[in-house]
């Protein structure tokens, strides 16, 4: 409990109203987290954005919403007091039972949105006065779309909007659409409200608080949590997988997978811990080979799957399961407990192959070593795969590039480095439903206002006036837009087809799905493909199934326990990108003579044998070899500039294959090609848009299948290449010795 001499010491502990005063006495709290003391000042001067850095379980809730409320209970709001932005319902639901006890004790109503929310509790939600309102930025689209009138009511008097898992939204299309809800919200209510970020891991803390607000209209202070020092074990296990062209060979390969699976059985059972695998693939075998073995020594099974294609009530039910921590557990799942959904504190983290990111390393990391004095442990697993026949290994194969990246990555961790947020792209998709959304708001608009609220001071200020009349142009001639004889734009037959339909209110693309259906209960979900029929045995949600039937009118796949079963085709988005601090960290290591001190032996084995083979091919400072008919060559820097450089040698002629920072050239020898890559540079570098003809796919986002080649040609330059980065890396290429 805080003494008064904690209390003295405590500045920051009178500014909140007496109320949160003995709600913090009442927590027997000995003190304020250093980031709470500097978010309650920050934050109580309303005058200024704000946002929170700190580790999973750091007090980021508290430090936003201990003043936050005080403000609430000072003054009097005849509507929502707070608008709470969180990504995922899940997460609504988790931040909601936290903030239980805070509203209790103050009497502030606290309301969760979201597609499992009854109507009535919504009703009461937009009538209330002095809410806090939890929403995704989905419901907060359908808010303005169905309820425009109840929505400029309920915000009237909105002081505060808090955006939960910030980091997720930099960069992304729900991003964009994130800043485009927010303008629109201040619009609405006829003035700047102060916005705060929450988040466990921002790389670049002024990109961050530009995306925040993206007209810098309101000044936005920065807070990072001290680390303190928490006590990080780490261990990287290496494997190997042998691949044959002897299908005899498959029994061995298959006991040699095994001993990954036994090693996380042996090390895990009886406590509760994460395995995160970068597949939802990757999670259904993983699981089942866990649950084999809990079968064959007639063990209860600890060993749980959690994605994104699982069911509402199964992913709850797992994490209902880790929480109470009353039967060991051990969930194996993809980024889908990542973020802050509380599931208590787990004993270690496992990492099935590289970590997607440094960032993405951080934020699972953090789950370990919760409770006090316990050390976070992490455990990366890395399988190599090696062909029995020397000739046929790839490059990334000799050089195990694999481990060499998450050896990198953590090294980057340990020194505190992670990925700052990349720049924003047009995203003109979001733009044509951001256009839509309004014009369903207002039931019609006039193309300067939505000039004025989307570009000149909404967050699409890089789409110029061309490209804005030209999409209007566009979706006027795909009958999505109409304009009336007084030029107000109104939806088209096709628009209003468009906002009609449930999934309009996302900005990503949802791509058709069956339910699977076992004994009249949902599993989840899964794409349809031709492999899916009556008769074929599945691994899914842990299990092995049986299709019954296929149920094409209602989209069901009807299924039965199995004793046999392989995992089906999940259909997902793009991976990372990696950055080029991640590659300049991985030739640090290659280049080195040290052993870092996390590796097990045949991780050791796997390194000695990578950056032996590196000092190998590794000539005059480069690599660049010629194999048949082909030059191979890397160059060691990030996703954008090595995309460009293979842009740039489609352009100039040659047949260009690219996998991550590894090229290769077909028909061309090496001489021959570092001639080519020194003409590319000694002359003027292309516009970016006379690259994009060689963008292999251009159409990725929703409504792109809306847009015509120029607006993709236009949507591919911005953010997605790098032609000054990829001139400096090719130059440093030509002349490397």
């Amino acid at each position: 409990m805080m003494t008064n001499s904690q209390h003295s010491e405590s500045k920051a502990f009178y500014l909140l109203h007496p109320t949160l005063q003995r709600w913090i006495w009442k927590q027997r709290w000995t003190n304020l987290r250093d980031i709470q003391e500097e978010a309650i000042h920050s934050i109580l001067a309303n005058d200024r954005d704000v946002i929170i850095s700190a580790a999973t379980a750091g007090g980021k809730t508290e430090a936003a919403f201990l003043p936050v409320l005080s403000d609430v209970l000072r003054t009097n709001s005849e509507g929502v007091a707070v608008l709470g932005i969180i990504p995922l319902k899940a997460l609504i639901n988790d931040q909601y039972q936290r903030l239980e006890s805070l509203t209790q004790a103050t009497g502030i109503p606290v309301f969760a949105w979201h597609g499992d929310v009854t109507a009535s509790k919504k009703n009461k939600a937009l009538a209330s006065s002095g809410s806090v309102l939890l929403i995704t930025p989905e419901s907060l689209e359908a808010l303005f779309v169905t309820r425009p009138d109840q929505t400029m009511r309920a915000f009237r008097s909105l002081n505060r909007i808090i955006v939960d898992e910030l980091h997720v939204f930099i960069g992304a299309e729900r991003g964009r659409q994130l800043q485009s809800l927010m303008h629109r919200v201040e619009y609405v209510v006829g003035k700047k409200i102060p916005r705060i970020g929450l988040s466990a891991t921002l790389g670049d803390m002024l990109m961050a608080s530009d995306f925040l607000r993206h007209d810098k209209t309101m000044p936005c202070d920065t807070l990072q949590a001290k680390t303190g020092g928490r006590e990080l074990r780490v261990q990287l296990r290496g494997y190997h997988r042998e691949i044959s062209d002897d299908k005899s060979n498959n029994i061995l390969e298959s006991k040699k997978d095994k001993a990954l699976a036994k090693h996380l059985f042996n090390h895990l059972r009886g406590s509760n811990n994460l395995i995160f695998s970068n597949s939802r693939m990757g999670v259904e075998g993983l699981t089942d080979d866990l649950r084999a073995l809990c079968d064959e020594l007639k063990m209860p099974n600890e060993f749980f799957p959690h994605h994104g294609n699982l069911s509402k009530s199964f992913r709850e039910d797992i994490e209902s399961r880790i929480k109470k921590q009353s039967l060991p557990t051990s969930v194996v799942c993809t980024s889908s407990l990542e973020l802050g959904i509380d599931i208590g504190s787990v004993k270690s983290v496992a990492q099935i192959g590289p970590p997607p990111s440094v960032s993405s390393l951080c934020q699972r990391i953090g789950r370990s070593g919760r409770t006090e004095g316990a050390p976070a442990i992490l455990r990366n697993y890395i399988t190599e795969f090696e062909h029995v026949n020397e000739s046929k290994r790839s490059l990334d194969e000799i050089l195990f590039l694999g481990m060499i990246q998450a050896i990198a990555m953590i090294h980057l961790l340990v020194r505190g480095w992670v990925e700052p947020p990349y720049p924003d792209r047009l995203h003109l998709s979001t733009f044509v439903q951001q256009l839509l959304s309004v014009i369903t708001q207002y039931n019609g608009a006039r193309p300067v206002f939505l000039w004025n609220l989307l570009c000149e001071t909404g967050p699409f200020s890089s789409i110029t006036i061309k490209i804005f009349k030209h999409i209007l142009t566009r979706l006027g001639e795909k009958d999505v837009l109409h304009q009336s004889k007084d030029g107000t734009l109104l939806l088209g037959l096709r628009g209003e087809k468009i906002v009609e339909h449930y999934g309009f209110y996302a900005a990503f693309m949802s791509p058709e799905e069956l339910t699977v259906v076992a004994g009249g209960k949902v599993l989840g979900t899964l794409c349809p493909n031709k492999d899916l029929c009556a008769g074929v045995t599945i691994v899914f949600a842990g299990r092995r199934w049986i299709v019954n039937s296929y149920d094409q009118q209602r989209k069901q796949l009807h299924v039965s326990p199995s004793s046999t079963g392989k995992v089906p085709v999940f259909y997902g988005g793009e991976g990372p990108i990696v950055h080029d601090e991640v590659r300049s960290e991985m030739v640090r290591c290659l280049k080195s003579s040290n052993i870092p001190i996390f590796l097990d032996v045949k991780a050791k084995e796997m390194l000695e044998k990578a950056r032996s083979n590196f000092a190998k091919i590794n000539q005059n400072g480069r690599i660049l070899f010629r194999t048949k008919n082909n030059t191979t060559f890397i160059i060691w820097k990030g996703d954008k500039v090595c995309y460009t450089i293979h842009l740039l040698l489609l352009r100039a002629g040659l047949s260009s294959r690219i996998a991550g920072c590894v090229f290769q050239v077909s028909n061309v020898s090496p001489d021959k090609l570092l001639e080519i890559l020194e003409q590319i540079i000694s002359q003027p570098l292309p516009e970016e848009s006379d690259l994009t003809k060689w963008v292999e796919v251009k159409g990725r986002e929703k409504y792109d299948y809306l847009l015509d080649d120029y607006l993709l040609d236009v949507s591919c330059c911005v953010g997605l290449l790098d032609l000054e980065g990829a001139r400096i890396a090719v130059a440093e290429f030509c002349t490397a010795s």
